[in-house]
């Protein structure tokens, strides 16, 4: 079994945390079972001057995670039905997090498909964050959970690193805030990867699956 990533790994700058996760192996035990995939795009938020984070308004019951320690959980769920899972960053007291939006389905693929259900098609087990959540069980009991524990329900396996060839950035999917918060370049994914979540979009007024 691949090494736990460590907590150092987490509490780094937030950009360098989000592009070392692609390709790096996302692991929920279930009920005895593994259920995992290959991370293959993620996002960045970072700071309370973000103004597509949940920690623009500051400290709040909701976002106090991204406030916490390294390596933790942030678990929130929009439009009252879908989960995002977000791993938080750099230091305690500073609101940093990546979130995760797309998976390569790896392991516990029948259980995956029954957990998203038997119309969805294998490519859309785990590309985008509701639909990973769904696919590896992911809910608000996973909030604020220490993804670095021996006995963690969730965790992050290590794997060889990504090549910079295979790479890409662009802004953050249907995100809201000012022009730098909707235009800069924190989405970070592998180029070509059929599981990718979606196309980026530029709307402010319409916020999607990003914080």
């Amino acid at each position: 079994m691949n090494e736990h990533l460590s907590r150092a790994f987490f509490a780094r700058p937030t950009l360098d945390v989000a592009r070392d996760l692609l390709g790096k192996r996302l692991t929920r035990r279930l009920s005895g079972e593994r259920l995992s995939g290959y991370i293959i795009e993620i996002e960045a938020y970072v700071g309370e001057d973000d103004q597509s984070s949940h920690a623009r308004p500051g400290l709040t019951a909701r976002n106090a995670p991204m406030y916490g320690p390294p390596g933790f959980t942030y678990v929130y769920l929009i439009y009252g039905m879908y989960h995002c899972l977000n791993f938080v960053t750099e230091r305690e007291g500073y609101p940093a997090a990546v979130l995760v939006r797309a998976l390569e389905p790896l392991e516990g693929l029948t259980t995956q498909q029954h957990l998203r259900g038997p119309q969805h098609p294998p490519r859309d087990l785990a590309r985008g964050p509701g639909r990973l959540c769904q696919a590896l069980a992911i809910d608000l009991t996973l909030n604020a959970r220490d993804v670095c524990a021996d006995d963690a329900p969730l965790w992050i396996e290590d794997a060889p690193p990504i090549a910079e060839s295979r790479v890409a950035r662009s802004p953050r999917i249907g995100v809201r805030g000012d022009d730098r918060a909707v235009s800069i370049p924190w989405r970070f994914y592998l180029r070509e990867s059929p599981w990718v979540s979606g196309k980026v979009s530029f709307n402010r007024h319409h916020a999607k699956t990003g914080q």
